[in-house]
């Protein structure tokens, strides 16, 4: 071990010696010295303004896209739903208007919907009575079923809220890197009005005339 590090030690010496003292290399200017150790200033990133702008629109690209997919689930969760009614949903309104405060009193809604009192409350597949007649009522009458289906309707316009909100966000942002990638245009412009969590900012740009 004396030995291997003596030759280690003499290797280094000659190698010092034979050093040519105008060589150049780059850890010469790179490196510092801080606390008796050597290190490698990391370099900063330069980038121009183009490779900005670049940059911005790829991000805008990718933004908008999703924006887009997340649209389509939100019309095709729409399609599936056919916007029934939901817990926290303004409930539908159906008016009927008379003539006479007798025929008010007298009036009766299964007779005047042509269906039966047990399914009045059914906003949608709600047959009438000469279709009962020729076929068998759809869907599920039993009330456990129909608070399951329910409660499972209620999930879907949960899930439906959360990707309209999703889809705005996303609009937003790409909002914002638009005007992100329209400062770096070098043409004068003015603030008119400030950024929020729901806005990107808006900017007056000097009117320039194009060649």
């Amino acid at each position: 071990d004396y030995h291997k590090k003596q030759n280690a030690l003499r290797a280094l010496q000659k190698k010092a010696l034979e050093k040519n003292p105008d060589e150049f290399y780059f850890k010469m200017i790179r490196t510092q010295l801080k606390d008796g150790v050597h290190v490698i200033k990391q370099p900063k990133d330069e980038v121009t303004p183009e490779q900005v702008k670049l940059m911005r629109t790829q991000d805008l690209k990718y933004v908008e896209m999703k924006r887009v997919a997340e649209a389509k689930k939100i019309e095709r969760l729409k399609s599936e739903l056919h916007l029934l009614d939901a817990e926290g949903k303004q409930p539908n309104k159906h008016v009927f208007f008379f003539e006479t405060k007798k025929e008010v009193q007298e009036f009766d809604i299964a007779t005047h919907l042509n269906t039966v009192p047990e399914l009045v409350d059914r906003v949608y597949n709600r047959p009438t009575i000469a279709t009962l007649q020729k076929e068998t009522l759809k869907g599920a009458t039993d009330p456990a079923h129909l608070k399951k289906l329910d409660r499972q309707r209620k999930n879907q316009y949960d899930l439906l809220k959360q990707r309209i909100e999703r889809e705005k966000s996303m609009f937003v942002i790409a909002q914002k890197i638009q005007t992100r990638k329209d400062l770096t245009d070098k043409t004068h412009k003015v603030k008119v009005k400030k950024e929020t969590t729901n806005s990107p900012a808006i900017y007056k740009f000097k009117f320039q005339r194009k060649r």
